[in-house]
Order: structure tokens, then sequence, then C-alpha cells
């Protein structure tokens, strides 16, 4: 998916703008950001703080903004219903997460996102930390950090690691 992307932005954007588009969008994230610089053949640093940001931007948005987006769609529009179902599933499972384990949620947090899997990263993390109740300030910490964990694994596994096989 992310050689689709950067072959289609190639003729239009710069490779730092692919980097940085590709960390914005969600599913593919920072994890996709630094797979599509190690394609281009950015260098590893420039390429991790291009994918950071980029993976970041969003997260306070949808931290603070969820729930009342959330909230309005379940009031309007033709998603009434899912909207509901989303918030009344993930209200209660978040408060069944936050009874069971009260002191282990914003390491939770910062484990899930840090840990480079698929439907894992700061847009599903936040989405989380909002049904969890966590409060937006508390919750982004945990993402940033996660994210920059993320940061350090991808760059290992798309730089590091094809270089010490010599597959770069």
């Amino acid at each position: 998916m992310v050689e689709t992307v950067v072959a289609f932005f190639k003729e239009y954007l710069t490779s730092e703008m692919i980097v940085f588009i590709v960390s914005l969008m969600p599913i593919l994230e920072l994890r996709g950001g630094l797979v599509a610089a190690s394609l281009l053949g950015l260098p590893w640093m420039k390429a991790a703080s291009i994918a950071v940001i980029g993976n970041l931007l969003p997260v306070p948005f949808i931290v603070f903004f969820i729930e009342k987006i959330l909230e309005y769609l379940a009031k309007h529009g033709p998603i009434k219903n899912l909207a509901r179902t989303m918030m009344k599933k993930g209200r209660s499972k978040g408060l069944e997460l936050q009874n069971r384990y009260p002191n282990s949620i914003l390491l939770g947090l910062f484990l899930f996102v840090g840990i480079p899997l698929p439907g894992t990263g700061a847009w599903t993390g936040s989405l989380i930390a909002a049904f969890l109740g966590v409060k937006p300030k508390n919750a982004l910490w945990p993402i940033a950090l996660g994210v920059l964990l993320a940061c350090l694994i991808m760059s290992v596994l798309s730089y590091a690691l094809p270089g010490a096989f010599g597959l770069k």
C-alpha cells in the first residue's frame, strides 16, 4: 500500500512532503511514513523527524474533539445508530477497563501506540483514549511517547535491519 501511495505522489511532491502526508494518514501513519522514506532514500534522522511531526499533528484534534463529533453524529445524520453504538460500547468497555486496571490505562495506551502492529497507532490510540474517558491533556503524553517508541522500532526495521543484511 505504501508503494502505491509513494508512486502516486512521486510525480507531484517532494520526498519530504510524501513522508509527511503518509504519516498523517490513518492506518499508514508513522509506520508507513518511515517505510516510504526508506523507499525514497531519505536519511533516517530527517525521515524520523518528518514522520513524527506528521503522525502527531492530528492527535490533539482527535483527542479533544472526537467525543463532540460522535455526540453530534449520534443525534444527526445518516450514521446516528452507528455513532450511538460506538459511544455506548466504547464507554462501557472503557469503564470496565478503568475499574479493572485503574493505574495501567496510560501505560497501556503508550504500549498500544508504541508497538507497531496493524491497527495500532496514534489515530487509534487517540480514539481509545476518548472511549476510555482519559482526559485529553492526560492522553497526549502517552500517545506522543508511544509515537516516539514506534519511530525507534520502525527506524530499526526500515533502515538499520535492511542495511545490516545488505538489502539497501
